[in-house]
């Protein structure tokens, strides 16, 4: 596989977590790859959110041991090994991460403008004001109105949905190469998950970013997924396009996912109203 081929290749990825008698496997040797300006949604029950969010922020801030081998695209960069520093300067600038629960992504003391640029100046070097109205521009570039005022404002003040494209807007700020997505739209109602998609859709095809999904939500994968991995207990059971898994798929497993989707059933007979 060459390194131009792919902007992040994950290779025997494991990930254990220590009990109080044992080192628990969560995640058993998998492989990965995602593709410049396609998205790769990762799937499974519900339960995956929890080892979802271990398997992404590995995935992005790197093991501390030799388990697995990661390739960055800038070279084919090993990430596996680098120190504190080097992996500091590709977390955010590089690989971003966007987190389920936009409530807890911002340092509720602070206001949202002292925050973004004091993220932008750490990873490009403008000064105050440029780094002010670069967060403006992505700020409005979000559909986010006054984004001067906003800017002042704290995380409290914003509803979730604001909070989340908040977030989004820094994200382009950095131009990354990968954004890992690790249920964006969980904490949302139907309105401002449709937002968020349709944000999250539009900067991969302007800016060619790749995108790592991790949701237990079929229709939010559906929308945005160009190829789909599904997991079962920590391991990739079947990995294809997301029309083909959707329409054919292959493994037991995954029937029992796709079945267990919400739908609404569509009557034949319409109900009759009267007015008195």
């Amino acid at each position: 596989m060459e390194p131009s081929s792919s902007v992040l290749q994950v290779n025997g990825l494991q990930i254990k977590v220590k009990t109080d008698r044992e080192w628990l496997p969560l995640v058993h040797g998998i492989d990965f790859e995602l593709k410049p300006g396609r998205v790769l949604g990762l799937v499974g029950e519900s339960g995956l959110r929890q080892n979802g969010h271990f398997f992404g922020a590995s995935a992005a801030a790197g093991p501390e041991d030799d388990r697995h081998r990661r390739k960055h695209p800038a070279g084919g960069r090993e990430l596996n090994g680098l120190g504190a520093e080097p992996m500091r300067r590709i977390r955010g600038k590089e690989i971003a991460l966007i987190m389920q629960n936009p409530m807890n992504a911002f340092t509720p003391v602070r206001t949202l403008g002292a925050q973004l640029v004091e993220t932008i100046r750490a990873h490009t070097g403008l000064g105050k004001k440029e780094a002010l109205d670069l967060a403006a521009a992505s700020l409005l570039d979000m559909n986010l109105p006054d984004p001067r005022m906003l800017m002042r404002q704290y995380p409290f003040e914003l509803s979730g949905g604001m909070l989340q494209r908040v977030m989004i807007a820094l994200t382009i700020c950095l131009r990354p190469s990968v954004i890992i997505a690790d249920e964006p739209t969980t904490a949302l109602d139907a309105v401002n998950q449709l937002q968020v998609l349709r944000q999250l859709s539009r900067i991969r095809s302007e800016y060619g970013v790749s995108i790592l999904l991790i949701s237990h939500d079929l229709g939010v994968i559906s929308e945005l997924a160009d190829e789909v991995a599904v997991m079962k207990q920590g391991r990739i059971v079947e990995h294809a396009d997301v029309f083909e898994l959707f329409d054919h798929p292959q493994q037991e497993y995954t029937k029992k996912l796709l079945q267990a989707r919400l739908t609404i059933p569509v009557h034949e007979r319409k109900k009759e109203f009267v007015l008195l």
